[in-house]
């Protein structure tokens, strides 16, 4: 008994010492302690005195030359060149923005009460009458079918009306003549728009985002302020801002774009400024705009700017009727109606004060870019993919409830069942995570990584709800015109997935390859040390952060083991947590195991990490888990705990954990360092993977879904709801209304129509026939009548003749391809 003993107090000494990341010293001890109390209660057995050896080994391992000659040094020397390079457009990406609930996350011990302390959703006065004023008098002004079809452009009163109401600057300072809005508001805004026409939120989001006036007010001279922001902020300029090209899309710091500094004329005058040539595409507003912002390349051959000839990526401002700009005719980016077109000039000089910052910024404009994005990509498209996700949500349980078929609502049948519930869960889980991050981002903070995991993530989860909100409407989706709800949507939003560093490569190569070492607590400092140039001074900065990573690394492979082994119920959750504690354990735990799995595969994959990006892929989705199941629970924290959204946040846990640990199974499958990926499965997944939600936790929460009610009006706020039945969507609320309403008349007549007592047919009246029968009062008759014409009116789709659809007849050619005019230079 007294030998059970004391192997169980060994492991758990061991255990205790490893999870809370003990020193050399402190294992020493512990093991010299432990030691001597074997030999006291056991009589000096002979193998007791291995511990002494151990405790020995242990505390030389913790003094300071012997750690550096036989520990630090050794292990310097085989990291040094194996560790991924860090380029100068990466570290400038890397030193922008904040780091924050990401780091704890990749620390595998989160302290959840810095996610709580992230403000919930908060609103002014202002900018709550802004949503609910002119926000919603927009909203019903959109004519979307008008707009994506009739025009394919934004109409002249659409311009004039957000011009007037402030809506391009929103974004401007109140000192500059702008709203002043926050991130929260800035998104619930564009959300609201985006969910009646998504081409009439892109006028608004692009002057609000990354662009001439979000540079300008961060980085802008004064005399640059003064000038550019309360004009934009009236609408008196249109921004663009010209990035992308054809031979740098993704890869934009590769871009050939020009500016020489040199001497020419400006305004009459020889002055010192740049001569630019440039070629960009794929330019949101360029076909409208009256400033241009442009990114490119300076080179200074003369040295005139005291930088050396390669100065670095810069940014500019130029008005687009300066001489020898070229504004491109339209691209059509999936037939959308937003202008959106190419930019060109040759030899275009402009003066440097004209470089956003003045000539002082010259060469930092890359450095500006990543600044501002960190924050900026945290908003815009997160606001559009959630507010999809709730408005397909709203729409399709609506829909799911009013139309019929065999006799039931379809949303009662288990095959629309299942898409429904994906509806709910991420419209739910999309908000969480937009509006913690938009408080973040409110507070001053610029989150890199999560900014870059939400827009993948809001995205492609908005493709994923467009695309169950089809597949349940059916006919009733893809046939498009005035009462289409759901084609926009649809029509926008691959233009979500590729813009703002296309989804494909901000989940390989930017979340998780960039994010390990922007939110590793120790990551980017050992790679730092070991590009030292001066060896010594590397070893001398290594030792220390090697020393506790060393510590980290134990502490999260013993701590994954023990809490997976445990099921998380040792995990910690906060204090008042209440009926959602084991997800927060859940939370904790999962946190464990991918601290050390990321540590494994930067560890391992080293200089190679680039170039594994399905395994860095795949390691993006198991964060973006954690991260999505960190906004769900704070959410219903938030909401004050609404019993009634309860299941909902247990379905979306469930959910969350099986992805997580399907994401992480891939990386083990796949992980090219098979050794490693033996010793770490059993530590990650003792138990293989999690099961997702039970269909039956499904039927339950579309079951609250499909009725009218405070859970939908929770689970789809801040979007565009109109009431009045001569709008589409309104139709649709006011029928799921009414259906609701004559839940109980309309089971008499199904009864009815099954015993053959009234026959349903398009030749005869068979409400009426079953009010002659008994079968339906005069009122309940009424009231079905009612509803018939309704549903009819739901459910209808529209129709053209030949002539309206057929395109008019042109003469000469109709287009170009947007890089014709290189060949021909």
């Amino acid at each position: 008994m007294a030998e059970l003993i004391f192997a169980l107090l060994a492991l758990a000494l061991f255990f205790a010492l490893a999870m809370n990341r003990a020193s050399f010293r402190t294992w020493a001890i512990a093991v010299a302690i432990y030691t001597l109390a074997v030999q006291i209660t056991f009589g000096f057995p002979l193998w007791s005195f291995a511990g002494w050896l151990v405790a020995g080994l242990l505390y030389a391992g913790g003094l300071p030359s012997v750690k550096r000659n036989y520990v630090t040094a050794p292990v310097f020397r085989a990291l040094k060149g194996a560790m991924p390079s860090i380029s100068e457009t990466e570290r400038e990406a890397l030193e922008a923005g904040t780091a924050g609930w990401d780091a704890e996350l990749f620390s595998g011990r989160p302290d959840f009460a810095k996610l709580r302390r992230v403000a919930p959703i908060t609103l002014t006065d202002e900018e709550r009458a802004f949503l609910d004023g002119p926000t919603e008098e927009l909203c019903r002004k959109l004519d979307d079918w008008q707009i994506r079809h009739d025009l394919h452009d934004i109409p002249e009163d659409i311009w004039q009306f957000v011009r007037e109401n402030g809506f391009l600057g929103m974004l401007i300072s109140k000192e500059h003549g702008g709203l002043g809005f926050s991130a929260q508001a800035q998104s619930l805004v564009l959300g609201k728009i985006s969910t009646k026409s998504p081409d009439a939120c892109i006028i608004v989001m692009v002057p609000n985002s990354l662009g001439p006036g979000e540079l300008i007010e961060e980085y802008g001279t004064a005399k640059q302020k003064a000038h550019y922001l309360p004009r934009l902020a009236k609408g008196d300029e249109i921004p663009c801002f010209a990035l992308t090209g054809p031979f740098s899309g993704s890869d934009a710091a590769s871009m050939r774009d020009v500016g020489v500094v040199t001497k020419g004329m400006h305004a009459g005058v020889e002055t010192l400024g740049i001569k630019l040539t440039w070629d960009k595409r794929y330019i949101t507003l360029a076909p409208k705009a009256t400033l241009l912002g442009l990114a490119f390349r300076l080179v200074d051959p003369d040295n005139h700017l005291g930088q050396g000839e390669e100065v670095g990526i810069t940014l500019a401002l130029i008005p687009t009727d300066h001489p020898g700009v070229e504004t491109g005719r339209r691209h059509l980016p999936t037939g959308a109606a937003f202008p959106n077109g190419p930019t060109r000039g040759r030899d275009v000089f402009i003066p440097l004060d004209w470089i956003i910052g003045g000539p002082e910024r010259a060469g930092q404009g890359w450095r500006m870019l990543m600044n501002c994005l960190a924050a900026g990509r945290a908003v815009s498209l997160p606001a559009t993919g959630a507010a999809a996700a709730k408005a397909v949500a709203r729409h399709s349980t609506a829909y799911a409830r009013v139309r019929k078929q065999f006799g039931l609502p379809i949303g009662f049948m288990e095959g629309v069942e299942e898409p429904l519930a994906r509806l709910a869960e991420n419209a739910y889980g999309l908000e969480a995570a937009r509006a913690v991050t938009c408080s973040m981002v409110t507070a001053g903070e610029k989150p890199a990584v999560i900014s870059a995991l939400l827009k993948y993530l809001s995205t492609a989860r908005m493709r994923q709800s467009v695309n169950d909100g089809l597949d349940i409407h059916g006919g009733r989706g893809i046939c498009d015109g005035p009462s289409n709800y759901l084609q926009s949507a649809y029509q926008m939003v691959p233009v979500g997935i590729t813009v703002e560093g296309a989804n494909i490569l901000t989940r390989s190569l930017i979340a998780f390859a960039q994010g390990a070492l922007r939110s590793h607590p120790y990551l980017l400092s050992e790679i730092e040390a070991l590009n030292d140039e001066d060896t010594e001074q590397g070893i001398e900065r290594f030792e220390t952060i090697f020393d506790d990573h060393r510590a980290f690394l134990l502490s999260n492979a013993t701590g994954a083991l023990f809490h997976n082994l445990t099921f998380g119920t040792f995990a910690t959750a906060p204090l008042d947590s209440g009926e959602m504690k084991r997800w927060w354990k859940q939370l904790s735990r999962a946190s464990r195991s991918f601290a050390l799995v990321a540590d494994m595969t930067v560890a391992l994959l080293g200089g190679g990490l680039k170039t594994k990006q399905k395994i860095t892929g795949r390691m993006a989705d198991a964060l973006a888990e954690l991260y999505l199941l960190s906004s769900i629970l704070k959410r219903f924290q938030d909401d004050g705990r609404q019993w009634a959204d309860r299941k909902l946040v247990d379905y979306c846990a469930r959910n969350c954990l099986a992805r997580f640990d399907a994401a992480l199974r891939g990386v083990l499958d796949n992980f090219p360092v098979r050794w490693a990926a033996w010793i770490i499965a059993p530590l990650v997944l003792p138990f293989g993977v999690r099961r997702p939600a039970s269909d039956k936790d499904a039927k339950t929460i579309v079951r609250q879904a499909l009725q009218p009610g405070a859970f939908r009006d929770r689970l789809t706020r801040d979007i565009y709801t109109p009431d009045s039945p001569d709008e589409p969507l309104g139709l649709l609320e006011v029928a799921l209304e009414k259906t609701i309403a004559n839940e109980d008349a309309e089971k008499k007549l199904e009864r009815a129509i099954r015993k053959g007592e009234v026959q349903r047919f398009h030749d005869r009246d068979w409400i009426k026939q079953a009010e002659e029968k008994g079968v339906l009062t005069p009122k309940e008759a009424r009231d079905l009548a009612e509803l018939r014409d309704l549903v009819a009116r739901v459910i209808a789709v529209d129709d053209f003749a030949p002539d309206e659809l057929a395109r008019k007849s042109q003469t000469g050619p109709s287009h170009t391809t947007s890089n014709q005019h290189i060949a021909a230079e």
